[in-house]
C-alpha cells in the first residue's frame, strides 16, 4: 500500500485546504526522514505542495529501497496530525509499505549508472558547493549522468561541457566558455541552485528541468511523461546517494 493517498486525505480533513492542493512536510531529525500533515516538534522540516493534477506525485522519500512503516496519529495544537514518525501521544493509524527509486537503473543512451569518479574536477565541484550552496555530491551526480565529467562533450541538442550547459543557459549564467570546466560547474551549480530554489528543494523536479526545461516541467505540472526525462531523474537521484556515500556524507533513513 502506497502512503500516498492516505497523507493526502489526512491533509485534507485535517486542515481543510483547497482541493486542487495539499500540503505534505518532509521532516528529517538525526538522519531519520518522516513525512507528516503539520511541522514536527523536533525537526527540521520543509513543506511541499502537492498538485491533484500533477502526472506523478512526487518522491519525498529519496532513495530508501522499499520498507515498510508506520502512520501515526496525534493531537498537535488542538487538532489531530499524522506523521510517519511515532513522536509522544502517537497512536497506529495504519501499516504501509513504499517502493522508493530502485538503485540501478539504466539511461536511455547513457548505459549504466557507474561507479563515483571522485577524482574528476574535485576542487572545482567543492568550490561551486561552497559558493552556491548547493551539494558537492548533486552536482557531481549531475555531471556524471551529463557527460560523465568530458569537459570537450557536446549533445546532439547543443549542450557543452561537463556541466552540459544550453548556450542560451550559459550566457543568462554568465559562461563565457563552455568547455573551461571552472566556468561549466560554476554556471552548472548556479544554473541548479536556481532550479532547487523554483521547486522547493524538490530534486526530482529540478533534474526533470535541468533534463527537459523549465517550461516542460511548467506545462505537466510536474515530472514530464518522457522515458527519457524519468530515467535520467533515476539515475541522478542513484548518483547523488552514491556520491554521497562515496564522500562519507551521513544516509537517511525512514523513521520509526
Amino acid at each position: 500500500m502506497h502512503p500516498w493517498p492516505v497523507l493526502l486525505a489526512a491533509a485534507l480533513l485535517a486542515t481543510a485546504i483547497d482541493a486542487q492542493a495539499r500540503t505534505v512536510y518532509r521532516c528529517v531529525r538525526d538522519g531519520t526522514v518522516s513525512l507528516a500533515t503539520a511541522p514536527e516538534p523536533g525537526s527540521k522540516c520543509v513543506a511541499k505542495q502537492i498538485d491533484d493534477n500533477a502526472v506523478q506525485a512526487p518522491n519525498l522519500w529519496g532513495e530508501m529501497g522499499v520498507f515498510s512503516g508506520t502512520l501515526y496519529e496525534r493531537e498537535q495544537d488542538g487538532r489531530l496530525v499524522y506523521s510517519t514518525r511515532n513522536l509522544p501521544g502517537s497512536r497506529v493509524f495504519l501499516k504501509f509499505t513504499v517502493q522508493t527509486p530502485p538503485g540501478e537503473p539504466a539511461h536511455v543512451g547513457l548505459g549504466k549508472v557507474g561507479r563515483p569518479q571522485l577524482d574528476r574536477h574535485a576542487k572545482l565541484f567543492k568550490a561551486a558547493a561552497r559558493a552556491t550552496g548547493v551539494e558537492d555530491a548533486w552536482l557531481r551526480a549531475i555531471a556524471h549522468a551529463e557527460s560523465g565529467f568530458d569537459a570537450r562533450a557536446v549533445s546532439p541538442k547543443g549542450a557543452q561541457g561537463v556541466m552540459q550547459l544550453m548556450p542560451a543557459v550559459a550566457t543568462e549564467y554568465g559562461v563565457s566558455d563552455p568547455f573551461a570546466p571552472a566556468q561549466s560547474i560554476g554556471g552548472g551549480a548556479r544554473y541548479m541552485k536556481s532550479l532547487l530554489r523554483r521547486y522547493d528543494g524538490d530534486r526530482a523536479l529540478a533534474a526533470a528541468a535541468y533534463n527537459a526545461g523549465i517550461g516542460t516541467v511548467a506545462r505537466y505540472k510536474g515530472v514530464p511523461p518522457y522515458a527519457e526525462t524519468r530515467t535520467y531523474i533515476d539515475k541522478v537521484l542513484t548518483l547523488y546517494e552514491r556520491y554521497r556515500e562515496a564522500m562519507g556524507v551521513r544516509r537517511e533513513t525512514p523513521a520509526q
